[in-house]
């Protein structure tokens, strides 16, 4: 397991959450459910992303932007386009909840777009982000970010195009996997492009030494790690390990594994109801669950219970099992 794939692993689109759109100008359609995530593409045509307090961006055909919130944005033709504006979101989506070109799950060519001239079409995926761990990826990313194209989400578009053009059985589950593809490609692209300044955490995996541990950590978070134990487990001495993984990381290789711990504790928290603090701390590689209650509140500024007792409110997530405790060769324990 690698870094990336853990923080985007509550990333997923979710049948409704996709759309289709093919306009013709003038058009004007606000996204007001101001999702953590936004996925925008355009299969043919062109248009503007407009961000609720922030600059247009154009959006051209097999070009990208992902925007994440909580602000809203619109897709516009023009800047100054003279079109209203049409609510657009999870509950707008059908011509009968007023959303006429905006549908769920498949191609609507409505109005003046049925014969293709001067029309865009328009992909649209909004990412619900639960928990603690994917807010962690959502950190590492700007208001805007654009992949322009020629990248290796090209393959991913035209399978979207190839699918939104259907209406067939098992096609929002198609969608949906195309979409998170998408994502993935576009944000792979975005932290490797020339110039950027990608997060400490996504640079450090190319390094074989550094990368090499943080699979580790990341693989087993639970288990008793020194710094002796990863170092043996990467080839290197202790003190190449732990210089390398501060220049790399800008954190000690323990320190990053508490934060990571804290991370997946404050997710299993709120994930698993029925577990007792002391469920937790074992999970996460804590022994005495006032050790661990201690470090989460040395990094989180709140005990575990009342952690708990604040995020209960907030929206459920899919219940992961508690991850089971090994131990690493070279490991005291």
């Amino acid at each position: 397991m690698d870094a990336f794939s853990d923080l985007i692993r509550g990333v997923r689109a979710h049948g409704s959450l996709f759309g289709s759109s093919t306009l013709s100008p003038p058009w004007a359609l606000h996204f007001v459910d101001g999702a953590p995530l936004t996925l925008c593409t355009v299969l043919t045509g062109a248009g503007w992303i407009v961000p609720e307090h922030r600059s247009p961006e154009p959006l051209r055909a097999r070009e990208t932007v992902v925007v994440r919130g909580p602000a809203t944005f619109t897709f516009v033709d023009e800047v100054d386009t003279r079109a209203e504006p049409i609510a657009c979101g999870e509950h707008c989506a059908t011509p009968e909840q007023g959303g006429t070109r905006h549908r769920r799950g498949w191609n609507d060519r409505g109005g003046d777009a049925h014969d293709g001239h001067g029309a865009t079409t328009l992909i649209v995926g909004a990412y619900p982000v639960h928990g603690e761990i994917s807010r962690r990826l959502l950190d590492a990313l700007p208001v805007v970010l654009r992949v322009g194209t020629g990248g290796t989400a090209d393959p991913v578009l035209d399978h979207l195009a190839a699918e939104v053009a259907v209406d067939a059985p098992g096609q929002q589950v198609v969608l949906d996997r195309l979409l998170d593809w998408m994502l993935v490609c576009t944000l792979r692209e975005w932290f490797d492009r020339p110039g950027g300044e990608p997060p400490a955490w996504w640079a450090a995996q190319r390094d074989p030494v550094v990368g090499h541990a943080l699979r580790l950590l990341h693989a087993e978070p639970a288990a008793p790690w020194t710094v002796a134990a990863l170092a043996e487990q990467t080839g290197v001495s202790r003190s190449t390990l732990a210089k390398r993984f501060a220049d790399q990381v800008g954190e000690p290789p323990l320190t990053y594994l508490t934060h990571w711990r804290m991370t997946l504790a404050a997710d299993l928290l709120v994930e698993q109801e029925a577990a007792t603090v002391a469920d937790i701390a074992r999970a996460v590689g804590y022994s005495d669950p006032f050790g661990f209650s201690a470090a989460f509140k040395r990094v989180r500024g709140v005990n575990p219970s009342e952690f708990r007792r604040t995020s209960a409110t907030a929206s459920p997530t899919a219940e992961r099992p508690l991850p089971t405790r090994t131990t690493p060769a070279g490991s005291n324990a």
